[in-house]
């Protein structure tokens, strides 16, 4: 069956996609607005701004790679569409972070869960960062609208056996699980959703905003790298960005200059705070790259007697809350529940030990099941999360501090996985972690966990929510942006990704990004229009 490419189209009838790697000169360019990234807060301003009249450019990084280059392999994938292939990493190679960083974003990549911000979440950012109205019932149309625009709803698809594992267990102990809500439109039920998706059923950035900014005369360009802004007083005037070789590592020599009316950030929750300390952007309140969020993510594997093949059917249909809505959010660190997909060099490169165990674990990948607990980090006040810094060739860095705030929180998950996972019927547990070599029962494991020594290299921890470092507030000598997203010091610009949260989620952030940015947006391009925002179709 031949699935239509609508970027491979739409270039074919005069898109204007540029792809820096050609650029044989430098080059300057205009527009009313200009957007650095083209993921979830890029693409859905892109559309916004677009529908509404004004002259719109998308700088994106990262290459362009559609449904004909997704051929479902791995090696492939993630050198072209994650940040540092799928290896970035915190400055102590203490948290392996996956990130996208290509034309869409991580929305290309991403295993597609979607979920509206949490009423905890909100009425926490009220209390505690100004943010009166950043309420449930002011950001429900804005929701709506993006669950509309990109067909979110519940997955009600019987799940793989990975996830139907989680569901049993967690029947077994009187653990509540849910059906998640999902992104696609008539889904393959593939599983290959983190190496994009062959079939367009994904309603990512790449097959729905950005289409829809181009018909209507917005230009993409990619391979770009948004080096620094310009500024003048309190207003900037320019971006320089710098042409990337056609592999995405090496800057060449060709420059393009952008001027615009406007500019929006939304290279992410690393790069957009980098791309303003790179500018020296005015930082009265030095939160700029400050308390930045990952939702730190522990891993539990088991072995099942029976093949569970978890690289098959949809990565994530299922999730439990239960150990987020019994905690208070401000107290220790609660962890939602989710069952990730398992592929081969995924698989490989997360799993413990090395050699002959390593291949031995390996050689039963089939009957392998994981468990993944995503740690709510920002809330307390221990929970002082991470700091954006750059290298010396203003490459951006992440620090993430673990200390017994997150140990805490860990050894919890790591004991209520795998109590799970036995009571689904698991023959082995194993914490993902460098001194475990698996138990037997749950009597050993609730042992063994208690005794694992836990710290930065020995336990296993992932991430593939960044969160932070431009943290929106009401008070400006507490944040960088105000509730609009827009910068306390700098009148003509925005931050439109989840930088803009003060704390974690508490969920997959990108239905939050959509729905916050949307709202922030429609603001924005009524005010540069002099008329109503259009909204997303």
């Amino acid at each position: 069956m031949m699935i239509r490419d609508p970027f491979q189209e739409g270039v074919a009838r005069g898109w204007k996609v540029v792809d820096a790697a050609r650029l044989d000169s430098d080059r300057e360019d205009s527009a009313d607005v200009v957007i650095v990234g083209s993921g979830a807060g890029g693409g859905i301003a892109a559309e916004i701004l677009s529908r509404s009249g004004l002259r719109v450019i998308v700088v994106e990084e990262g290459p362009l790679r559609s449904s004909r280059d997704f051929r479902m392999r791995e090696a492939e994938a993630y050198p072209a569409l994650y940040q540092e292939s799928a290896a970035r990493k915190t400055a102590d190679k203490g948290i392996n972070i996956l990130q996208g960083r290509c034309v869409g974003g991580s929305t290309t990549v991403n295993w597609t869960s979607s979920f509206r911000t949490p009423p905890a979440t909100l009425d926490f950012w009220q209390r505690q960062f100004g943010l009166a109205d950043y309420t449930a019932e002011a950001l429900l149309h804005w929701f709506e609208m993006v669950e509309r625009r990109l067909s979110i709803s519940p997955w009600l698809v019987s799940p793989n056996a990975n996830n139907e594992i989680l569901r049993t267990g967690a029947a077994r102990l009187g653990i509540a699980t849910q059906a998640m809500r999902r992104n696609v439109n008539g889904c393959w039920n593939l599983g290959y959703c983190g190496t994009g998706c062959p079939s367009n059923a994904k309603q990512s950035m790449l097959v729905t905003t950005l289409p829809a900014a181009l018909e209507l005369g917005a230009t993409v360009y990619y391979g770009l790298r948004a080096e620094r802004l310009a500024m003048t007083g309190d207003t900037v005037t320019g971006l320089e960005c710098v042409a990337m070789d056609a592999a995405g590592i090496r800057p060449r020599t060709q420059r393009v200059r952008l001027r615009a009316r406007h500019f929006v950030l939304a290279g992410g929750a690393i790069g957009s705070p980098a791309l303003l300390l790179r500018s020296g952007a005015p930082d009265p309140s030095a939160q700029l790259g400050r308390r930045t969020f990952l939702h730190p993510t522990l891993v539990s594997a088991a072995l099942m007697e029976a093949a569970v093949d978890g690289y098959s059917g949809t990565p994530q249909s299922l999730y439990s809350d239960h150990f987020l809505d019994n905690l208070p959010i401000d107290g220790p660190l609660g962890y939602k529940l989710e069952a990730p997909p398992l592929h081969p060099v995924l698989f490989a490169t997360t799993l413990q030990g090395f050699g002959e165990g390593h291949a031995a674990l390996m050689k039963q990948f089939s009957h392998a099941h994981a468990l993944l607990a995503l740690l709510r980090d920002g809330f307390n006040v221990a929970s002082r999360g991470g700091q954006v810094r750059l290298r010396d060739d203003g490459t951006p860095l992440l620090d993430y501090p673990l200390d017994d705030v997150i140990w805490d929180g860990a050894r919890r998950a790591l004991l209520s996985m795998a109590e799970i996972q036995f009571a689904a019927g698991a023959r082995k547990v194993y914490a993902v972690h460098e001194q475990c070599s698996g138990w037997d029962s749950w009597a050993a494991a609730k042992e063994g966990i208690a005794r694992l020594p836990l710290r930065p290299l020995a336990l296993r921890l992932v991430s593939a929510h960044v969160m932070g470092g431009c943290a929106m507030g009401g008070d400006a000598a507490r944040s960088v942006v105000d509730g609009r997203g827009r910068h306390h010091q700098l009148g003509n610009l925005t931050v439109a990704d989840g930088s803009l949260f003060p704390t974690s989620i508490g969920a997959n952030p990108q239905q939050s990004v959509y729905g916050i940015v949307a709202r922030n947006i429609s603001a924005l391009a009524q005010s540069l229009s002099g008329r109503p925002a259009a909204a997303l179709a």
